[in-house]
């Protein structure tokens, strides 16, 4: 007996799931996970159901469990965020819900070998209507034109997905040719090589789903309607685009859309002159990339914060530990690092929730915040390590897990080492930027650091880590014996968020060795009001410099401001 539903069909005798006509690979529990809800559609079935019947009883953690059906939910098309077919019930289990239907198929089909499939599909359009067919976003992206008779202003494919399909669970976007409006063809090369540019560098961003560079161009050329587009290619965002050249300069516009509501979300405009063509190809596409994707990730915050939490996933989790770590307050990490606990306990190899849960507990000790140093420091310094282990390939795994052995270690260099590697895998990533630049700014190396401050201000202006990278760069300029400029940045830092320990303490500091003591006593006495217990006898253990000069001067600032020895 076959079980058909939507455009799959789950053959137990075979042991075959199909769908859009195509033979989906899936493992042996996820198979039986998936013939068991369906047998049992009628009722909610448990964990322990589950256990008994797919792992004979074993005891499995709910990590293994949850990406079993994360499985099961990718190979018919399904998501934990829209759950049209397998529903989670909360504290209850999951069920079955969408409509199937039982056959024995049509007569003479049970000797159909997998490559004579695709030749008999006639005999399964008798059983599934063909225009529920369609296909898979994640195995064939590029499937929906990429037919060779196609060219530029074509029509799609006649057998193209009458329904959208299914959304990837993590965020996905698609890149349009962006429109010459110069009037000059010759002008099309550089359209083209910048959105090609584009395309390659959010494809580095490890969680975005980027669409190939050969299904959007399909469009060029094509009035096209963004809703349509995001259907047709199974993303949530696109982001489309217009080209202008005039005498020696040339002007970019960039809009980012939400596709399912056609709804705009962002938009830019970037001028350069055509002096080094090249040069100004690399500037544009780091700019909209730089911009871009900050901007994704406040987009996937909101919709996993307005998501019931019986449907939560771990990404969903980790968004919402996001969302209050960029508070920076004592309650919001905490808050923050409770949920990318949670994230780790639904997936044990999410490189990203580590380091973030690392870095969560080095905000605490640079705020003053522990109240068991060593347990929490061991405690950070062992996530972070998990991250770095596991996210070879994470640039922000990478770079949070390294920033953060590097203050629990004192190994500045180190920690360097990862972040750079950061780089190489996510040229764009400016939390990899400025905390490279921290580090380097305790190394004593105050000069690279301002130049890696200002790019990533560059690179996201509007970045809710900006009072970080502010703080950054008032510790630099402390460090090049610039205090005037030092307190300037503390100020806006400060100004951001108040309660940022060190940014109070640079304000102090720069104030008393510019001779400027009613700002610097002033500063003292908030920065008192943040951590009574801060002593200078244990500076070091706070914020540690790695040149004894720099060191020096930072304790007799805060000594002239008033901090007790």
């Amino acid at each position: 007996m076959r079980f058909v539903f939507g455009d799959c069909v789950l053959d137990p005798d075979r042991r075959e799931l199909i769908r859009a006509s195509q033979v989906m690979a899936v493992g042996p529990q996820v198979f039986d996970l998936l013939l068991y809800v369906l047998r049992n559609r009628e009722r909610v079935v448990s964990k322990d159901d589950l256990l008994k019947a797919v792992w004979n009883g074993r005891i499995v953690s709910e990590s293994t469990l949850a990406s079993h059906i994360n499985a099961v939910r990718k190979a018919i098309g399904d998501s934990g965020e829209e759950q049209r077919l397998i529903r989670t019930i909360a504290r209850k289990g999951f069920r079955f819900v969408g409509d199937v239907s039982e056959t024995r198929g049509p007569e003479g089909d049970a000797g159909l070998d997998h490559d004579e499939f695709g030749s008999n599909r006639s005999k399964l359009i008798n059983v599934i209507d063909s225009n529920t067919i369609a296909r898979d976003s994640r195995e064939k992206p590029v499937s929906t034109f990429s037919h060779p008779a196609l060219g530029a202003g074509s029509s799609p494919p006649h057998d193209a997905p009458a329904h959208p399909l299914v959304l990837p669970e993590k965020p996905s976007i698609a890149v349009l040719p962006f429109v010459n409006l110069s009037g000059d063809p010759e002008q099309d090369y550089f359209a083209d090589g910048m959105v090609e540019d584009i395309i390659a560098a959010l494809s580095r961003i490890g969680w975005l789903f980027v669409i190939a560079r050969n299904s959007t161009f399909a469009y060029k050329g094509r009035a096209v309607d963004v809703k349509q587009v995001g259907g047709e290619l199974g993303v949530r965002y696109v982001l489309e685009g217009s080209i202008r050249k005039a005498a020696n300069r040339i002007r970019i516009t960039g809009q980012l859309v939400d596709a399912p509501s056609g709804v705009h979300l962002w938009a830019e405009r970037y001028e350069g002159t055509l002096d080094d063509i090249f040069e100004l190809q690399d500037q544009m596409t780091e700019s909209v990339v730089g911009a871009i994707a900050p901007q994704l990730e406040r987009f996937e915050i909101e919709r996993a914060k307005r998501k019931p939490t019986e449907s939560l996933d771990a990404y969903d989790y980790y968004l919402r530990g996001m969302a209050s770590f960029h508070q920076g307050t004592k309650e919001a990490i905490s808050q923050a690092l409770a949920l990318f606990h949670q994230t780790i306990a639904l997936d044990a190899e999410f490189a990203s929730a580590y380091g973030m849960a690392a870095w969560c507990i080095f905000w605490r000790k640079i705020n003053g915040w522990m109240s068991d140093r060593p347990r929490e420091i061991a405690e950070g310094a062992r996530l972070a390590q998990r991250a770095v282990d596991l996210g070879k390939s994470d640039a922000v795994a990478l770079t949070r897990g390294g920033h953060a052995l590097a203050h629990f270690e004192n190994d500045f260099d180190s920690g360097i080492d990862l972040i750079d590697r950061a780089l190489v895998l996510n040229p764009n990533l400016a939390a990899a930027w400025f905390l490279g630049a921290f580090l380097r700014a305790l190394r004593g190396e105050p000069d690279e650091a301002i130049e890696r401050f200002a790019h990533a201000m560059r690179l996201s202006p509007l970045d809710s880590e900006m009072f970080r990278m502010q703080a950054g760069m008032a510790l630099a300029h402390l460090v090049a014996r610039r205090f005037d400029v030092a307190s300037a940045w503390a100020q806006k830092s400060f100004r951001e968020l108040p309660v940022f320990l060190l940014a109070v303490s640079i304000i102090a500091a720069s104030h008393a060795l510019a001779g400027r003591m009613e700002e610097a006593r002033r500063a003292m006495a908030h920065l008192r009001e943040l951590d009574p217990a801060l002593r200078l006898a244990t500076l070091q253990d706070w914020i540690r410099f790695k040149r004894e000069e720099d060191a020096r001067l930072f304790a007799h600032g805060l000594r002239k401001a008033g901090l007790p020895e």
